[in-house]
């Protein structure tokens, strides 16, 4: 059985869709944000559930989806540790292994090309991100990138698994699918039979120019690819938004409630409050239920009866997306509607971040449940 392979053209970026055969639970690697509808369609074509997005390091070249992916098809968003992607759910360290059904997938520390970067086993197949590519392999020289740790990633961890088995690549510029271990050790032009100085001295002399996205990609993608830019000094400030009345902080958001200027609701899904935990003192009106992805049919009624005439709604969900199209429906509807910055995936300096299971927490407020 191999993996489901799609192409991003504008980034030669490719994205993997496995899944057990029985439970139809997937795992979806390196997802991008452009081809959202794509993988989506792909799930629903395939009457898949998906389980976990997964990256195997902060990319350079593209903004992710995971964190779109969570909001819209319910899956856990994992990331490797060394990474720094602070608003994955699961972070993986090296030996790891992810469960989708009774499939299971094991993480492999591969740096060099990053210094967290990760390649992931599956069966016989294996998913090596920017470490190995197809005759080829990842640049070293920016973003903790490091000639000497990828030299051991690929002869120590990469090249020790069967020859048999299949490199499926994070990228490929000549149209190229596929390799086996085996090619790679007999004949990729950077390694094969190459010492560390040698491989060293040829990342040395590649002089690439910058990824065109880089000054964009990564602060993204350290934020699940969701990112509001919202500066501490501007916490107590509304940021504009179109569509509805703005973005605001968590400060900002509790300041209101506080006074009696707002009513909190939270749109998450039913599922997901009573896995993780309720919001103490926030009105509970889900957006959207999975499967499906259909907006929920009683959100309008559900919400005019909770928020008073005369106050302001602002509204929370897991990263943010969510609650940016409740926003504008809650506009059309006539309420003066705001949507919460980040959500509970932000960054902590932007007041908001996951908690452990039983509980979301919000940092500095008083709705923390832990």
């Amino acid at each position: 059985m191999n993996p489901i392979q799609l192409f991003d053209t504008a980034s030669s970026t490719y994205t993997y869709v496995l899944f057990d055969t029985s439970t139809r639970d997937a795992i979806i690697i390196d997802p991008v944000d452009t081809q959202l509808e794509r993988d989506l369609q792909v799930l629903r074509d395939y009457g898949l559930k998906l389980a976990l997005t997964l990256e195997t390091h902060a990319h350079a070249d593209h903004i992710t989806s995971a964190g779109m992916l969570a909001e819209l098809a319910g899956a856990k968003t994992a990331a490797p540790v060394d990474c720094g992607i602070s608003t994955a759910a699961v972070q993986l360290k090296d030996g790891a292994i992810l469960s989708f059904g009774t499939e299971k997938l094991r993480a492999m520390h591969t740096p060099g090309h990053t210094a967290g970067s990760m390649s992931f086993v599956w069966r016989d197949h294996v998913f090596t991100g920017d470490t190995l590519l197809i005759n080829g392999c990842g640049r070293t020289d920016f973003q903790s990138g490091s000639s000497e740790a990828m030299y051991h990633s690929l002869t120590q961890v990469l090249f020790k698994l069967p020859d048999g088995t299949t490199v499926w690549p994070g990228h490929d510029y000549q149209g190229k699918t596929s390799s086996t271990i085996g090619a790679e050790k007999a004949g990729n032009a950077r390694m094969a039979g190459k010492t560390e100085a040698e491989f060293v001295a040829i990342m040395d002399a590649l002089h690439l120019p910058p990824p065109k996205r880089i000054a964009e990609a990564v602060p993204a993608n350290l934020h699940g690819g969701l990112r509001h830019d919202a500066h501490p000094a501007n916490s107590l400030q509304v940021q504009p938004a179109a569509g509805y009345a703005g973005d605001v902080s968590c400060a900002l958001a509790w300041a209101w409630v506080q006074h009696g200027e707002a009513v909190l609701v939270d749109v998450r899904t039913d599922a997901e409050r009573a896995w993780v935990g309720f919001v103490p003192d926030a009105e509970t009106v889900a957006w959207k239920q999975w499967p499906g992805m259909v907006t929920n049919p009683s959100f309008d009624a559900e919400l005019l009866a909770a928020v008073p005439p005369g106050k302001k709604v602002v509204l929370l969900c897991r990263s943010g997306l969510r609650s940016i199209a409740a926003a504008k429906r809650a506009t059309e509807l006539g309420l003066q509607a705001y949507n919460i910055l980040d959500g509970f995936e932000g960054d902590p300096d932007g007041n908001a971040h996951r908690g452990h299971k039983g509980g979301w927490r919000l940092s500095g407020l008083p709705w923390r449940q832990s």
